[in-house]
């Protein structure tokens, strides 16, 4: 039922009639809205992930021949267009093209991030016909189906009326145009650009809440010029502003969330922004991964930008090992040096991956710059024996001296001095961030359990319940002073109240995890310790901290991941990370 302020609203938006001038407003950002660009590609009379290949080359879209086409090609295609990946390489014509047939005898090894690095005869070099015209279907769901054509209904309507949206539909009493154009890439035969474009009837009353729509006294309409991979789009982001409500998919969550940041739309952004999380773990590759955080630093999404960066650092081992590792930006491996929650091996491993880094950059990094990466390694974490041999063993060492013998001191005086000693040089800081643990996954740190694994361990007590548990015995600290204090953990997967109840313990979800030891430790030493998921084998999904040794991974029934995990098919690893206060 319509509220006495919402019928109002109503009769204000059917009476209104304005006119005026009319202005342009360009669209621009990641791509999404600017000309084609030398090198794009984009699937054509199909659908948003099916279509005809066509590549951009001299201010032309162009085909490619199904000569030498195969399935390394069309994932190639896939990763330049941020799909996860290619389904199938399609028989399909699509339509005529009359176009020039750009690439032939395509020779892709699949890795490849464009379609132009891959091997061809040369740009329009080709004896095919536009019969054999390739096309690609690229799959939005991965193989784990951890993004697939999802639909989220967002909703912000509150007290909103449905009516409005049904006055957006009828487009009574709408008195502002929108027109709405995309440049295709072909050009008319006088050279001009081919547009194509849509034209959108909305109300001032509504727009007049976004000021960057300027639906101000004397303004009619606006031209937004916008990619037409997002203009299919436009509608319903303006239907958005009457409602507060949209369905969002894979295909169109980019767009609503480039055009919510550049009309100023901020609620629609940050939730748009939110279910980009869904397909970081797509990419083995790291490519999307790379482009999401480029274009969060684009928009200031600051959330998003931060759930990139949590992503990569618990993902920080393969992501080294990942094509895009080189790529890193000086700022984005900065970011990701400052972080506890750094998932490693240990610290000796990531001062290696830095230094290869470097290496691998060149000339292209300044001795100032390199300085700053190698100063923000926690050297007194690292261990006594890789300290011993570190300036023999490191490649950088010679370069950076001053910089590796100040921590170096200052990791032997950890590593021999209690810090109780430490507290009484004016130099040591206890707030120094050197003298904090990341997340260590490497021996004796950790330990794991797969549920699924005919390799499950069961304590000896637990053996008549089948209770998957897992023991491990660490140091007290990771100071050489405490090497032989040792200190012994159990931990257990709980995944029904009959195996709660039987040990104590009052559960409202499942699983449940435990964490515990029964030795005594030091006053000044305590246990941050974590658990960790990792989806499938492949991906860390979630770093979680224990509460009184408990950690529920799933609350009220319901698993909620910052990372996506099919299935639920989790090994857990439990970390132990001991902290001198």
């Amino acid at each position: 039922m319509l509220t006495h302020r919402n019928t109002f609203t109503l009769w204000l938006l059917l009476l209104l009639h304005v006119s005026g001038s009319a202005m342009k407003f360009n669209l621009f950002g990641h791509r999404r809205n600017d000309l084609p660009h030398e090198g794009d590609v984009r699937l054509f009379g199909g659908s948003v992930s099916e279509g005809r290949v066509e590549i951009y080359h001299e201010g032309k879209w162009g085909t490619v021949c199904d000569d030498g086409w195969d399935m390394a090609e069309a994932q190639v295609v896939c990763r330049q267009l941020h799909f996860p990946r290619a389904k199938s390489v399609s028989g399909k014509t699509y339509g005529k093209a009359t176009g020039p047939i750009w690439l032939d005898d395509m020779a892709c090894k699949g890795t490849e991030n464009r379609l132009s690095a891959c091997d061809f005869k040369g740009w329009g070099l080709s004896d095919c016909t536009h019969k054999e015209d390739v096309g690609v279907i690229c799959e939005t769901a991965g193989t784990n189906g951890t993004v697939g054509d999802f639909t989220y209904s967002l909703d912000q309507s509150i007290s909103l009326s449905d009516d409005l949206g049904q006055i957006f539909d009828s487009g009574n009493g709408c008195d502002f145009l929108i027109l709405v154009q995309s440049a295709t890439g072909n050009r008319h035969e006088n050279e001009t650009l081919e547009v194509v474009g849509t034209t959108v009837c909305a109300h001032k009353l509504i727009l007049s809440q976004f000021p960057r729509f300027n639906a101000s006294e004397g303004i009619t309409g606006i031209t937004v010029n916008i990619s037409q991979s997002c203009q299919t789009y436009f509608p319903s982001f303006i239907r958005y502003l009457y409602t507060r409500k949209v369905d969002v998919t894979f295909s169109s969550v980019q767009c609503l969330h480039w055009m919510a940041y550049t009309f100023g739309v901020k609620q629609l952004m940050e939730d748009a922004g939110r279910l980009f999380t869904k397909i970081l773990p797509e990419d083995a590759s790291f490519y999307t991964q790379m482009s999401l955080y480029n274009y969060a630093e684009e928009t200031g999404d600051l959330v998003l930008q931060e759930n990139c960066v949590q992503y990569l650092a618990w993902n920080y081992q393969n992501l080294t090992m990942s094509p895009v590792w080189t790529q890193l930006s000086v700022e984005l491996l900065g970011s990701l040096l400052v972080r506890s929650d750094l998932v490693v091996p240990d610290e000796y491993f990531l001062l290696q991956t830095v230094e290869n880094w470097i290496i691998e950059k060149g000339d292209s990094l300044t001795l100032e710059t390199q300085a700053d990466l190698l100063s923000r390694i926690r050297f007194p974490m690292i261990s006594a024996e890789a300290l011993y041999g570190l300036e023999s063993n490191s490649s950088l060492y010679s370069t950076h001296k001053n910089i590796y013998r100040d921590k170096l001191l200052k990791a032997f005086q950890f590593n021999i001095l209690l810090l109780s000693n430490l507290k009484s040089n004016p130099k040591f800081d206890k707030e120094d961030a050197d003298y904090r643990p990341r997340i260590y996954t490497a021996k004796p740190w950790s330990a794991a359990i797969t549920l699924k694994s005919n390799r499950v361990h069961y304590d000896r007590y637990n053996q008549y319940n089948q209770i998957p548990s897992v023991s491990l015995t660490t140091p007290i600290h990771n100071s050489l002073v405490f090497k032989k204090n040792q200190i012994s953990w159990n931990a257990a997967v709980f995944r029904t109240q009959h195996e709660c109840s039987n040990h104590g313990l009052r559960c409202e979800s499942f699983p449940v995890v435990r964490m515990r030891t029964y030795d005594s430790s030091p006053n000044n030493i305590v246990f941050r310790n974590r658990l960790l998921l990792m989806c499938q084998g492949k991906y860390i999904c979630q770093v979680q901290d224990f509460k009184d040794n408990i950690a529920h991974v799933a609350k009220n029934g319901t698993h909620v991941l910052p990372y996506p995990c099919p299935d639920d098919q989790y090994l857990y690893r439990f970390v132990v990370i001991p902290e001198y206060i």
